[in-house]
């Protein structure tokens, strides 16, 4: 019985926080819920986009290195069939190749390099614009998240102020909640925006390596088209096969 009333008095001693994160959203309302709402949304699509996108320029990069086969062959469509159905470096040889093909269709006294050159720069454009997909998303959240949370610490300052007025004093217990709700606000912003900002200019980065990549890799396939595939880039010599495991001499019986 003794221990028993220590506990009660110790409970009952013991301050209780009412100034938490969920407090403070329960205090802010609508208001509180709807900008943290706002928020999570802009962090989850910040975050998808950034791991999206880098699986998607790892990809890519990935499949350059496979290249050094692709000029090995004789061959722009036999090399072509070397490379993977979907990646980018074979829609340019795709395209390419059907750009050399219409040009032979054509009546008209257009030189074979302007229509080529053309062609493959309006389909690297689509492949690097297929690489910004989101960016413009990233760099939306980055400037805007603060100024969302800037809103929430407007409204609960506002909250606070009011409390004042109306308790006639600015004690703590009348304020702490709306103030803690304010700088949650101000807080939360800057942690969704400035994720975004750093995954923006990081894969910004990347997608103008890639574009380089594209942009040398599709003039050496003009070169070669107009030269009737006599200009090559310079490759290493294929890797040598490895040697056969000797076969297992029979056991004599």
């Amino acid at each position: 019985m003794f221990i028993q009333t220590l506990a009660a008095a110790a409970a009952n001693a013991a301050p209780q926080n009412k100034f938490g994160f969920v407090e403070a959203l329960q205090a802010g309302g609508f208001i509180s819920y709807a900008t943290v709402t706002i928020l999570g949304i802009m962090s989850f699509g910040s975050f998808f986009i950034l791991f999206t996108k880098f699986f998607e320029q790892s990809k890519i990069l990935g499949q350059y290195k496979a290249l050094a086969n692709f000029w090995r062959a004789p061959t722009l469509r036999e090399g072509a069939a070397k490379l993977d159905k979907n990646s980018a470096w074979r829609q340019l040889v795709d395209d390419g190749i059907a750009a050399e093909d219409q040009h032979a269709k054509m009546t008209d006294a257009l030189e074979a390099h302007d229509w080529l050159h053309g062609s493959l720069a309006r389909s690297e454009a689509a492949i690097n614009a297929r690489l910004a997909g989101g960016l413009p998303f990233l760099a939306t959240v980055g400037a805007t998240a603060p100024f969302i949370g800037l809103f929430g610490t407007v409204v609960g300052i506002y909250r606070a102020l009011i409390a004042i007025g109306l308790a006639g004093s600015a004690s703590i217990d009348k304020v702490a909640g709306p103030v803690g709700e304010a700088l949650i606000m101000t807080a939360l912003g800057l942690l969704v925006a400035v994720p975004a900002v750093l995954a923006y200019n990081w894969l910004q980065s990347r997608n103008k390596k890639i574009a380089e990549l594209l942009q040398g890799f599709s003039t050496d396939v003009l070169a070669n088209i107009t030269s009737k595939g006599a200009v090559k880039p310079a490759v290493g010599p294929a890797p040598a096969a490895k040697p056969a495991a000797p076969a297992a001499a029979p056991v004599k019986k």
